[in-house]
C-alpha cells in the first residue's frame, strides 16, 4: 500500500494542553506518526512518498476562507501581540456561544481565536499551519492515487483532522484531512463517497461538514458522547438534515466496549455503506480504541486491528486511509499498520 507521509508534521509540537483543569504535556505528539512510519518501513508494506503540493483552493471546498486566512496568519499575529509569545503556544480563552454573535469578524486576535475554536486543549504553535497544510496535501495526494486506480492509499500525517469543522479547530485538529479527501473524490467524479470514522472520539467536524448532503455519507463508531469527548455531537439520533437526512449514522458505544461488540458495530456500518452504494471510502483511522490508550476507553487489542483491516477490505471499495488519533504512542505503529496489512491481505 502506498503511504503519503507528512515530513513536516513535527514542526507542530504543542508544549501544553488544558486537560481537566490542568495544563499538561500534550498527548498529541510527533512520535505518534514516527512510530507508524517506522513500523511501515520495518514491515516493508509499500512505497512511502511525500505529498504533492497543489492549489490550496481544495481546502476551501470544505473550510471557510476566513477560517483558512486566520490559520495561515495566526502565529504571526500571536507574536505581534508580544514578542515573548514566541516561547509559548497560543490557547483560546473566549468562545461565542449561544446568544453571542459569530458573524462579525473581531479585530482582536484573542476574540478571533475563540471564534474559530471550541476547546482549550488544542495549542496553536509556530509550525501548526505548515504541518496542517502539508497534511491536507497528504490527504489530497492519497486520494489522487486512489483515483488513478490504486486500491488504497494511506495519508500518514499529524495533526489529525476529524474534529476540525468548516470554520473551527479543536480536538488537536485544524484542517479536516478526511473531509478534504472525500470532497476531492467527489470533485473528481465519484458520485457517492462514504466516510467511516473509527476513532474512539466522534468525528464531529466531519459530520458537521457533510450533515446536509446526500452525496457523502458519514458513519462513526465511537465512545458514547454522554461521557466521552466531544460530548456535544455523536448521538444516534443525529441522522442528517435537509438533503442529508438519512445519510449520517452514529454508532456510540459505552466505555469499556470490547472487540466483539465493536466489530458488530463495524459490520453494521459497512452494511450501511454497501446500501449507500458508495464509489469510494475514506477511513478516519483512529487507533485510540486500543486498550492501553491514556485518553480513551475501549479495550481493543493489537491483533484485533488485523481483523478490522480485513473487514474494511471486504467492502470492496477504493479506500483512502487518513491517520487520526491514537495516544498509546509505543503501540500506535503496530496497531495502525495491522489495519493496513489486514486490508491488503484481503483486498481483491
Amino acid at each position: 500500500m502506498l503511504t503519503v507521509f507528512n515530513h513536516l508534521h513535527a514542526v507542530h509540537h504543542g508544549k501544553f494542553e488544558m486537560f481537566r483543569g490542568q495544563l499538561l504535556p500534550c498527548f498529541e505528539v510527533p512520535a505518534r506518526a514516527d512510530y507508524v512510519l517506522r513500523e511501515l518501513q520495518e514491515r516493508n508494506l509499500g512505497p512511502i512518498e511525500s505529498p504533492v503540493e497543489s492549489d490550496e483552493s481544495a481546502f476551501a471546498r470544505v473550510h471557510s476562507q476566513r477560517y483558512l486566512d486566520f490559520l495561515a496568519g495566526a502565529w504571526s499575529e500571536w507574536i505581534a501581540l508580544d514578542p515573548a509569545n514566541a516561547e509559548r503556544d497560543a490557547l483560546p480563552s473566549y468562545w461565542p456561544i449561544r446568544t453571542f454573535r459569530s458573524d462579525v469578524l473581531p479585530a482582536s486576535f484573542a476574540a478571533r481565536m475563540g471564534l474559530f475554536s471550541y476547546d482549550a486543549g488544542t495549542p496553536l504553535t509556530a509550525g501548526t499551519w505548515q504541518a496542517a497544510r502539508a497534511g491536507a496535501f497528504c490527504a489530497l495526494t492519497a486520494a489522487a492515487h486512489v483515483l488513478r486506480s490504486e486500491r488504497a492509499a494511506f495519508a500518514l500525517t499529524r495533526p489529525p483532522g476529524h474534529h476540525a469543522g468548516a470554520d473551527f479547530f479543536g480536538g488537536y485538529c485544524f484542517l479536516n484531512n478526511a473531509a478534504i479527501a472525500a470532497q476531492a473524490l467527489r470533485d473528481a467524479g465519484v458520485e457517492r463517497v462514504a466516510v467511516l470514522d473509527i476513532d474512539y472520539h466522534h468525528g464531529n467536524g466531519t459530520q458537521a461538514i457533510f450533515y446536509d448532503r446526500a452525496d457523502v455519507q458519514f458513519t462513526s463508531i465511537h465512545g458514547d458522547p454522554h461521557t466521552e469527548y466531544p460530548y456535544y455531537l455523536g448521538y444516534a439520533d443525529e441522522r442528517g438534515a435537509g438533503d442529508g437526512l438519512g445519510f449520517n449514522h452514529n454508532l456510540p458505544l459505552p466505555r469499556g466496549t470490547g472487540f466483539a461488540r465493536w466489530r458488530e458495530a463495524l459490520k453494521e456500518a459497512l452494511r450501511g455503506i454497501a446500501k449507500f452504494e458508495a464509489g469510494a471510502l475514506v477511513v478516519s483511522l483512529g487507533l485510540d480504541t486500543f486498550e492501553g490508550d491514556p485518553i480513551a476507553g475501549f479495550t481493543l487489542a493489537t491483533p484485533d486491528y488485523l481483523r478490522i483491516g480485513e473487514d474494511l477490505a471486504r467492502a470492496g471499495l477504493p479506500t483512502v486511509f487518513v491517520f487520526e488519533g491514537g495516544y498509546a504512542v509505543a503501540e500506535v505503529g503496530a496497531n495502525a499498520v495491522n489495519v493496513l496489512e489486514g486490508f491488503m491481505q484481503h483486498a481483491g
